[in-house]
């Protein structure tokens, strides 16, 4: 009834009484939107599911703080682990395909040899939880994952009635309706005295069957992500390029990463939020943390990525594109002394001019949940090698 009633008052927004309607029905179409409306590549398909990889993964980053670098160093080093745990760096051989007739979205590599961190995005969530527990050489085959749209929501179904409806002609099967927070529903039945809407995503319902081998699992970072694996295998790398949500998604792209975050660094202030950030007083810039295999990919090629991002935004201090302030300033910022001698000579390349600092890197604090792989959950691909043009903002 509360759908039929919203799907009424928008249709028809001169009744009587539109605004304290639709108001009273917002909260209901919020909470089950984001119920059904997670896309494929969302970490958590709800902000308070901590059963979820990836806040299983947050607060496996944040144990991690508490333990020193010594500590873990002294129970092993390098040595493998036998089964994957959050927070690992896995490396598998998959194969997903979809189910039924629907078309999957490139959004991320479906197939071949990939390394990621478990419990860290990117994958859909179904993968890791596929992952979990399963030990190094295990296989699976035929294993039903989610599409990351969930089951569809019969809540969010709705038989309305001619009678309600004057315009009731001008509705076919296949009519698309935007509610007026901004859901798109279609009309999926009609017959003589009604019509059936269906708000639930096209794909809610959708699966992929996977066959998948774990051929790898290594040891994550000893303490935070500041600081590379214990194992030495993989480096980590910090770059300063404005608005972090388009530097990332192109790191994310590159053969060799196999992880990214944003979030702030170079500041005074301890783990600051976006807003304070935004005031420009804490002396934070938005920054992504780059995790990467140095044998696929080199540090240099990283730096110049970075530089290939920022364009003629190079050359503008405090400034990248049109966003200006101190938190936007761009930077390198390393992690040793090998990082700090590449990245001089790659800003030696843009002259006396370059705006780009080039300092140690400091603390670095993720940002909230919702910039993480931003562009990636609004729809923009992040499989590896892609070249499609990356539109910053969603």
């Amino acid at each position: 009834m509360q759908l039929v009633a919203l799907l009424f008052i928008v249709l028809f927004p001169t009744m009587t009484n539109f605004s304290a309607a639709f108001q009273a029905s917002r909260t209901f179409l919020s909470v089950k939107a984001r119920d059904i409306v997670c896309h494929a590549i969302h970490r958590g398909r709800l902000l308070g599911d901590q059963s979820c990889p990836y806040r299983r993964f947050c607060a496996h980053k944040q144990q991690k703080r508490t333990t020193s670098v010594l500590q873990a160093e002294e129970t092993g080093g390098a040595a493998p682990r036998r089964t994957a745990q959050v927070g690992d760096i896995v490396t598998i051989d998959f194969n997903l395909k979809p189910n039924g007739d629907f078309v999957a979205e490139p959004l991320f590599d479906m197939q071949g040899e990939q390394t990621f961190v478990l419990g860290g995005g990117n994958y859909l969530p179904g993968i890791h939880e596929l992952i979990e527990g399963m030990e190094i050489g295990q296989s699976v085959s035929g294993a039903l994952i989610d599409a990351g749209w969930g089951e569809p929501n019969p809540q969010l179904i709705a038989e309305l009635q001619k009678e309600n409806f004057p315009e009731f002609d001008q509705y076919e099967v296949g009519t698309v309706i935007w509610l007026k927070t901004g859901h798109k529903c279609y009309v999926t039945k009609k017959t003589d005295q009604s019509f059936t809407i269906d708000c639930n995503p096209p794909l809610a319902g959708a699966s992929y069957t996977c066959d998948l081998k774990l051929l790898r699992v290594d040891r994550g970072p000893t303490s935070s992500f500041s600081s590379s694996p214990s194992d030495k295998i993989y480096e980590v790398a910090t770059f300063g390029l404005g608005c972090f949500w388009g530097g990332e998604l192109a790191f994310m792209r590159e053969p060799g990463v196999v992880f990214t975050e944003v979030g702030y660094t170079q500041g005074d202030v301890e783990a600051p939020t976006y807003e304070q950030v935004c005031t420009g007083t804490t002396g934070h810039t938005e920054a992504i943390q780059v995790m990467f295999d140095p044998e696929k990919v080199s540090f240099q090629r990283l730096c110049e990525l970075a530089m290939e991002r920022l364009g003629d935004s190079a050359f503008l201090l405090n400034q990248v594109g049109s966003d200006e302030g101190t938190q936007y300033r761009h930077g390198i910022y390393y992690l040793s002394e090998d990082q700090r001698m590449v990245a001089q000579k790659v800003l030696a390349r843009f002259g006396e001019s370059c705006a780009t600092e080039l300092k140690p890197s400091s603390a670095f604090w993720d940002a909230e949940d919702y910039h993480q792989q931003y562009l990636l959950k609004g729809g923009q691909t992040a499989k590896k090698g892609a070249t499609e043009l990356i539109r910053c903002y969603g």
